[in-house]
């Protein structure tokens, strides 16, 4: 996290906590794992997912009673009991934890490389996820249509998908992939944008730098059915940051240039060259 942002919030926790909140992250999810390997031998995905729910509450435990990060939850409402699209930011190694918390039975989106180690593999295919094949073309996207989303319409089950596809500093974003859409256009069912600011709490790919204080993570308007793809993208990215941008704190700066680009040598986001923004453009 950026020393301007570190400001804004406040210092950090002692290192103290912060090293025993990851002896007990790791250690809480090689458990996990040591534990779920029988529940994969059992006919159906109930009582895994049940048990990856109380890890994901246990990790919130710990955030919470550690670190003195607290998860509130708003706009229950706008989440209905039926299928859906869950699109929520991403900033935080901690929204999966939130998320799988507080929503029964979630199908994850994830890449197909993740298929390829073999226990991750094997859970993958227990949990039932939604596997995209990033090389398939046409063939994968109906396999994703007619097997993973009828699959998981049949089942009631909501989908969870990030559609920055990457993590990013409170005030950033990175530019939305068009994945979303056509998952949207094949599941036919509500997407559910969702705004969070819990990076400035947990923040991106680190350990050592929590605050103590209260995340939220707010469920936004769905958007239903029967939209273009141009349409839906720019509703979807407006509703997502705009909210994000609104749970920042009242003296946040927001950067004038906030879209990422990733840069492989750091192994996260960068700023992105001014004409690549089309989101500052707009607002000059």
């Amino acid at each position: 996290m950026s020393t301007e942002i570190r400001q804004k919030i406040g210092p950090p926790v002692p290192m103290w906590r912060a090293h025993v909140f990851q002896a007990l992250y790791w250690t809480t999810s090689i458990l996990t794992v040591i534990i779920a390997l029988p529940l994969l031998m059992i006919p159906g995905r109930k009582w895994l997912m049940i048990w990856l729910q109380r890890y994901a509450r246990v990790m919130k435990c710990w955030m919470r009673v550690i670190v003195g990060v607290d998860i509130e939850y708003r706009g229950r409402e706008n989440l209905p009991d039926g299928p859906c699209i869950i699109a929520p930011k991403h900033q935080s190694w901690g929204d999966g934890y939130s998320m799988f918390a507080k929503v029964n039975d979630l199908a994850i989106v994830t890449g197909d490389h993740l298929e390829k180690i073999p226990l991750v593999g094997l859970v993958l295919k227990k949990m039932q996820a939604v596997v995209v094949d990033s090389c398939g073309g046409a063939t994968a996207q109906q396999k994703l249509v007619t097997e993973d989303l009828s699959r998981a319409r049949a089942a009631n089950r909501k989908i969870l998908i990030y559609p920055e596809g990457r993590l990013g500093e409170p005030g950033y974003h990175f530019e939305y992939k068009k994945g979303i859409f056509h998952m949207y256009e094949a599941y036919q069912e509500p997407v559910i944008p969702v705004a969070t600011n819990l990076g400035l709490y947990w923040p991106h790919m680190t350990f050592d730098q929590f605050t103590a204080g209260t995340g939220i993570v707010e469920f936004l308007e769905p958007i239903q059915p029967g939209l273009e793809k141009d349409e839906f993208m720019a509703l979807l990215e407006e509703r997502i940051e705009t909210a994000s941008l609104a749970l920042l704190p009242d003296d946040f700066e927001i950067p004038e240039h906030r879209l990422l680009v990733f840069d492989k040598d750091f192994d996260r986001g960068v700023p992105a060259p001014r004409d690549d923004d089309p989101i500052s453009k707009a607002a000059e």
